[in-house]
């Protein structure tokens, strides 16, 4: 049976790395990926409804998995808003699609940034989790360039049992996310 390759190297290499990094007493203590969320703004859907079902293609696409419209939950006059009207795309990623996606995103996606020196240090939120905010969707090699309409930015969250920011950063950066280096570190 298959298993993606980010979750044989989890249960191999990056529990022990870190439980020795860390000192836990328990297996259980040990930080792990529990969702990856993937979030798209899209402002134009308010005049233009194409825009969310191309977004939702999009983002389906990108995940691999369904992504679903968001709708707005008040009226807001300035952005000529009402309540319900589908404002963006979302989806969540668990299990095997969500190393799957993490794959993609490390060994492909980033590396086609434009001028990609790394990604942020500045994304955690203090309880564990990372949020990455990509400018581009293109950067994704299942977008097809020529059928883009409008380019727009995601966020992407990684939601993870850690309870700082320290383990959180331990555990990316053990599943190879390219954090931009500290003027400290070698």
């Amino acid at each position: 049976m298959y298993t993606p390759r980010l979750k044989d190297k989890y249960k191999g290499d990056i529990k022990e790395n870190l439980m020795t990094a860390f000192k836990y007493k328990s297996s259980m203590q040990i930080p792990k990926l529990q969702k990856i969320c993937l979030n798209q703004g899209v402002g134009g859907a308010v005049s233009d409804k194409k825009m969310i079902d191309s977004a939702v293609e999009e983002m389906t696409a990108i995940a691999g998995q369904k992504a679903v419209a968001t709708y707005s939950k008040k009226d807001i006059s300035n952005f000529k808003l009402r309540k319900g009207m589908p404002i963006g795309v979302r989806v969540t990623l668990r299990g095997d699609n969500m190393y799957e996606f993490l794959d993609r995103l490390i060994a492909v996606s980033l590396p086609r940034t434009r001028d990609f020196q790394g990604i942020s240090n500045k994304g955690f939120d203090g309880r564990g989790n990372y949020t990455l905010g990509v400018k581009e969707q293109i950067i994704f090699p299942e977008i097809d360039i020529d059928k883009v309409k409008n380019i727009g930015g995601m966020d992407i969250t990684f939601v993870t049992t850690a309870e700082t920011n320290e383990e959180a950063r331990a555990l990316l950066k053990e599943f190879g996310m390219p954090f931009k280096k500290n003027k400290n570190e070698q």
